[in-house]
């Protein structure tokens, strides 16, 4: 903290250097604050840059090159519909409301760019108002070299989700790469970002061409420090100073440095939830192992911690405190440990079941990934789930990989040395091996095998929803592109578990993302975003990108409210029962001198 001395004075100062946060940040400097971005951890980027990026904005800007029937009416009856009375109405109003004006607002004044993805169905595609196409953002790729020494700030993707050391890929380079000797484009594409590897491996430890949520935290970067953001990282804020106006500054601490800032407009906390709390966690998540989380670490909690001694409180209602999918977990040889979630490469494709102890299956395993960690949990309060088996033979191995083994089939010697993959020459030899029930299995391979050739589940109903199919196998022969048969010696199978990927219970705030104390008043400067905010989804997890959409919109109310608190006198503020004040769209745009 040498940049800084003692009792300096910020416009706004954002607690969590995440998406939400950094996007906060961004808004904040464009609309002229001076902005201090705080970070616990050494790295920017938070979970966001695990994440694919992927932003649902209904009505956006982009929506109507894919989709030009859809509106934020559509949108609005569809959360309706899929929320219902778990989240406040005017909260989920105000997010559809604010959340294209962010994307231009971004788009219009920094590199923050995004596209819309040409096919990326709500995953409650069941429900009236659902679409196939237009809500789901994605961003730009962004090449890292522009950062120049600052590159080295992102947080690293998954290495799970690289290749060849370090390159990043997105669901478009996986099929030309996998194609790449079947298609001529496909191997065009595959030769430019080999070639473009090979030349990063020679000057940076990792690939520079970013792609999705390291791309958003690229040009988020990139921006605010075009902006003369003040950014640190490894510093933790302490504790927050009220006044007359509520809070008006804060202590940071750098290791043993210690630093008081003052704070004019506000302090938006955007920390990542509770997700690593000591104790608030085993309160909120009974039963979850914290091994099995595979977001980023800095969402201890410990931001809300002040909060809440400021006077704030927790919202309830969720259909669940935290978002889940199902991971696989693999100690890494430098003893660190890789959890791996199941998005959708395997699970969901044919010739793939996930069964239980007994050796039966228990949930639709093309269902949303939030949805089938919710399901084991509640199927291992009678039967045990966890962990459950996600098992495949030879061929659905060779076609999809199974969670960190790749497709083609070789190279499997370490995993099952290790016992993350397990092998068995028959299905009862794979049972013996997993410890489950061998007649179960048996019987749960002969049904699928059965429903593979109908084309029809007649326990679960896969592949009966334009989602579930999305995830399914489009080059499939069979009659459901989500049912394949299991018969091709030797069998396989990884254990699953249920890893909270966010939290979906917050602080809770008003539409301008102002935390409200007990008594339902905003507490003067403290917003919340992103996950340190009550989310507007209800614990729901309605279709892609909703932790990231939610967290932009938020996080640019949150800053344009704190930057006109900050030079409006406190008298001139509405009152603090007004949740209806919105702030100009033509606020003067000018960088921040450096």
């Amino acid at each position: 903290m040498e940049s800084l001395g003692q009792n300096e004075t910020f416009d706004v100062v954002v607690i969590g250097a995440g998406g939400a946060g950094m996007s906060a940040a961004l808004v904040a400097a464009i609309d002229g604050a001076r902005v201090l971005l705080v970070e616990s951890t050494e790295y920017v980027g938070g979970t966001t840059a695990y994440s694919a990026g992927t932003t649902w904005m209904p009505a956006s800007p982009h929506a109507a090159s894919v989709n030009r029937d859809d509106t934020a009416a559509n949108a609005e009856a569809f959360l309706t519909r899929a929320v219902g009375e778990r989240s406040d109405a005017a909260m989920r109003r105000a997010f559809l409301e604010a959340g294209p004006r962010a994307v231009a607002h971004l788009e219009a004044n920094s590199d923050v760019k995004y596209r819309a993805r040409p096919f990326h169905p709500d995953y409650l595609s069941e429900i009236e108002g659902s679409t196939l196409r237009g809500r789901a953002l994605e961003p730009l790729p962004f090449d890292g070299r522009k950062l120049g020494r600052a590159f080295a700030l992102i947080r690293p993707p998954i290495p799970e989700f690289t290749v060849l050391g370090g390159m990043m890929v997105d669901r478009d380079d996986v099929g030309h790469l996998l194609n790449m000797t079947k298609s001529f484009a496909s191997f065009g594409h595959a030769l430019k970002l080999l070639a473009r590897h090979a030349r990063d491996r020679m000057s940076a430890p990792r690939g520079t061409r970013l792609v999705m949520g390291n791309a958003l935290i690229g040009r988020l970067l990139f921006s605010l420090l075009q902006r003369g953001v003040t950014v640190l990282t490894n510093t933790k804020v302490e504790a927050l100073h009220t006044g007359a106006s509520g809070v008006e500054g804060v202590t940071l601490r750098h290791v043993n440095e210690q630093r008081r800032i003052g704070v004019t407009g506000g302090v938006i906390l955007a920390s990542g939830g509770f997700n690593r709390h000591p104790t608030r966690r085993g309160e909120m998540l009974p039963g979850a192992d914290p091994a099995w989380c595979p977001a980023a670490p800095g969402h201890t909690g410990s931001a809300q911690d002040l909060a809440l001694a400021a006077g704030a409180r927790f919202g309830d209602g969720a259909l669940s405190n935290a978002f889940w999918a199902p991971v696989s977990v693999r100690r890494r040889a430098d003893g660190t440990t890789a959890v791996f979630p199941h998005f959708l490469m395997d699970r969901g494709k044919p010739g793939m079941i996930v069964v239980d102890k007994t050796g039966r299956r228990f949930l639709n395993e093309n269902t949303s990934y939030h949805l089938f960690g919710i399901a084991m949990q509640e199927a291992n309060r009678t039967t045990p789930s966890v962990p459950a088996y996600l098992v495949t033979d030879a061929q659905g191995l060779r076609k999809y990989g199974l969670g960190m083994v790749r497709p083609g089939g070789k190279g499997l010697a370490p995993f099952l040395a290790d016992g993350y993959l397990v092998e068995g020459s028959t299905l009862g030899e794979l049972a013996g091996k997993l410890g489950i029930d061998e007649a179960g299995l048996a019987d749960s391979v002969a049904r699928i095998n059965r429903y593979a050739q109908t084309g029809v589940d007649t326990d679960f109903q896969r592949g009966t929803t334009d989602y579930q199919n999305a995830n399914g196998d489009a080059n499939w022969s069979g009659p459901n592109k989500c049912l394949g048969p299991i018969g091709e010696a030797p069998f396989y199978a990884v254990r699953l578990y249920p890893g909270d990927i966010g939290a979906a219970t917050g602080l809770v705030t008003d539409t301008n993302a102002r935390v409200l104390d007990r008594a339902d008043r905003p507490i003067g400067g403290l917003y919340a975003c992103g996950n340190d905010m009550q989310s507007v989804m209800g614990g729901v997890y309605p279709g892609p990108g909703i932790t990231l959409g939610p967290g932009l919109a938020f996080g640019y109310l949150a800053a344009r409210h704190a930057t006109a608190r900050g030079r409006t006198p406190q008298a001139a503020l509405p009152d603090a029962r007004d949740d209806a004040f919105t702030l100009p769209l033509d606020i003067p745009t000018h960088a921040h001198a450096k």
